[in-house]
């Protein structure tokens, strides 16, 4: 099928809402981690139709793959990224693609290690685990 009619592959429309299952596919986490970043991130409401089925909204895929990119690829902790999130940070670093400029000496303010020692060791964590 054509990309041009606002589809994407899944075959829904780009602004369609997805099920949890999907939106779990889509950023690469289990299902039950959403439903405990709902818990932890109240700006996360996804609609509950009939059967409390789950139903998130373009808005609410955006902030979970937001919420994703903070926890899974900066290494931010849960309480790290509610507070990026709710001083507004978390829009600039879905931005700039970055919330500390790796390279340029940023320390990470809870445990004062500089982020690329983070980086390095994260490396060499999957290095040895995969």
């Amino acid at each position: 099928m054509a990309a041009s009619d606002g589809s994407s592959d899944s075959g829904k429309a780009s602004g369609a809402m997805l099920a949890i299952g999907e939106l779990a596919d889509r950023i690469g986490v289990p299902t039950h981690v959403l439903r405990y970043w709902e818990t932890r991130f109240p700006q996360l409401k996804p609609l509950q139709r009939s059967g409390r089925r789950r139903y998130y909204r373009a808005e609410d895929v955006a902030l979970a793959e937001r919420i994703h990119h903070l926890l899974h690829v900066q290494g931010f902790t849960v309480e790290g990224a509610r507070k990026a999130l709710s001083d507004g940070s978390a829009k600039a670093a879905a931005t700039a693609g970055t919330a500390f400029p790796v390279g340029h000496g940023a320390v990470r303010s809870d445990t004062g290690v500089p982020v690329e020692a983070l980086v390095a060791l994260r490396a060499r964590l999957v290095a040895a685990l995969g």
